[in-house]
């Protein structure tokens, strides 16, 4: 009887490592930011896990969180809009929601905004999952006709901007 406890907890403490073991070490996000001159649009699209994501809301919301809730792209929308924003001479660039999919577990944001100047001078502002996962690393590439190169966002570095030498 004693023997099948032990092997019963055994199965158990190893089921558990198992699973942690699964789990992903490494926490980063992508960001593309580029100006398309033919549409004269701001385009912004993100690349997140979309666990990582789901379980960001879910803790702030205190709800169990899964494509499966009503409310799922709407407060998907709401995280994005607080959490990610940027602005040109102190005036923040409204993004526009285009929409969100899901593959193979990775969660793509589309935005867009209109825009007919160049990138240089844009302040990032990028908050999204650095608080949930301390060790998130958020990266937002960006390029037009005169700039193009990368920042780098973390739970201490929250806000970067654009410039001609970055």
């Amino acid at each position: 009887m004693a023997n099948k406890f032990f092997f019963k907890l055994f199965l158990f403490i190893a089921m558990g490592w198992s699973i942690q073991c699964f789990a992903h070490k490494y926490f980063f996000g992508l960001t593309e930011l580029s100006v398309n001159p033919r549409t004269h649009t701001l385009e912004v699209i993100h690349q997140f896990t979309a666990h990582d994501i789901e379980n960001s809301i879910a803790e702030l919301t205190q709800e169990r969180f899964s494509p499966e809730h009503e409310k799922y792209e709407e407060y998907i929308q709401q995280y994005f809009n607080k959490r990610f924003t940027i602005s040109k001479l102190g005036d923040e660039i409204k993004l526009n929601w285009i929409g969100l999919e899901i593959v193979n577990g990775n969660m793509y944001i589309y935005q867009e905004a209109p825009f007919k100047n160049f990138l240089s001078g844009i302040v990032v502002k990028n908050e999204l999952l650095v608080d949930t996962y301390t060790k998130q690393v958020n990266t937002v590439n960006y390029q037009d006709n005169k700039v193009q190169g990368s920042l780098t966002f973390t739970n201490s570095q929250k806000i970067a901007n654009i410039d001609n030498t970055n």
